[in-house]
């Protein structure tokens, strides 16, 4: 179909005809997500608000299908790719983020942070380089005024505005020290996101919500026994970059539920179900 046959498909939406209008917004789904730049297009010469409504919604299920689809591939490649996971998540509320540019942007930070280290260095002295760099010169912080905005779970939104929640700025340290080549991983711990540095010879711990406070094993001990929580072992090593996916989808849920968005917290939960390959009864509270 070229562009003026399109075009032409298009001006039915407007037939008065609501069985035709019906068939029309079909045909035009069927064709998939190729057809978005020429609905956007429509929209933009389109003076009409309730014809733009109905492309507007088009363009976001043909987006929502292209997202759970490369959700899925990024799954199958064996999710390795922690940004790209990053930023999959991010194209749902902004769908024109490129994944090049947020990897230019780590890339920027990495360089600032390689200049400073040394081969000699201990892994706690190399930590609180890092820690210095986004938490001191760079000016990265928990956002605690807005802890559940929704914001805090886009990778892009946390670049630009430099505050996240425990897991966000989680991710940019361990992004920061995959490009660093240093073994530093997501741990999954109840109600905080916590980082581990693990070798063979060593493993201790850093918050990334608390400006890179480093410590140990027995304060892990310490914090479960204070929730009443029996220890496990996930609660101490590294977790699967598709858990922290996983995970952030979570909190996406919880916030748009605060915010009573309640559909896009419903998109959300099929996301992570797509994901997990089936229905995931924690995240919908089953």
């Amino acid at each position: 179909m070229d562009e003026k046959e399109f075009k032409a498909l298009v001006s039915l939406l407007e037939d008065e005809d609501t069985e035709v209008s019906r068939h029309v917004e079909e045909k035009i789904m069927s064709l998939g997500g190729s057809v978005i730049p020429f609905l956007e297009e429509q929209w933009e010469n389109s003076f009409d608000p309730v014809i733009q409504r109905k492309i507007e919604d088009m363009i976001h299920t043909l987006q929502f299908d292209q997202l759970k689809e490369r959700l899925a591939q990024w799954k199958e490649k064996g999710a390795d790719n922690l940004l790209e996971g990053m930023w999959l998540i991010a194209t749902y509320q902004y769908p024109d983020t490129e994944l090049d540019e947020l990897n230019q942007e780590l890339e920027q930070i990495y360089y600032n942070i390689w200049t400073e280290l040394t081969e000699d260095l201990h892994p706690y002295d190399i930590v609180k380089i890092i820690n210095n760099a986004l938490f001191q010169k760079l000016k990265f912080r928990a956002n605690t005024k807005n802890f559940h905005s929704p914001n805090n779970s886009f990778i892009k939104s946390v670049l630009e505005s430099k505050k996240g929640n425990p897991i966000s700025l989680s991710v940019i340290y361990i992004l920061i020290a995959e490009k660093l080549g240093l073994p530093i991983y997501g741990v999954n711990l109840p109600n905080l996101f916590i980082i581990t540095y693990k070798t063979d010879d060593l493993q201790f711990y850093v918050n990334a919500f608390n400006r890179g406070l480093i410590f140990s094993k027995k304060d892990i001990d310490n914090y479960l026994a204070n929730l009443n929580l029996t220890p496990k072992e996930i609660y101490y090593q590294p977790c699967s970059n598709e858990d922290i996916i996983k995970r952030v989808l979570r909190n996406l849920i919880m916030a748009y539920e605060k915010l009573d968005e309640h559909g896009k917290a419903e998109e959300i939960k099929e996301l992570l179900v797509h994901l997990s390959g089936g229905i995931d009864f924690d995240a919908l509270g089953l």
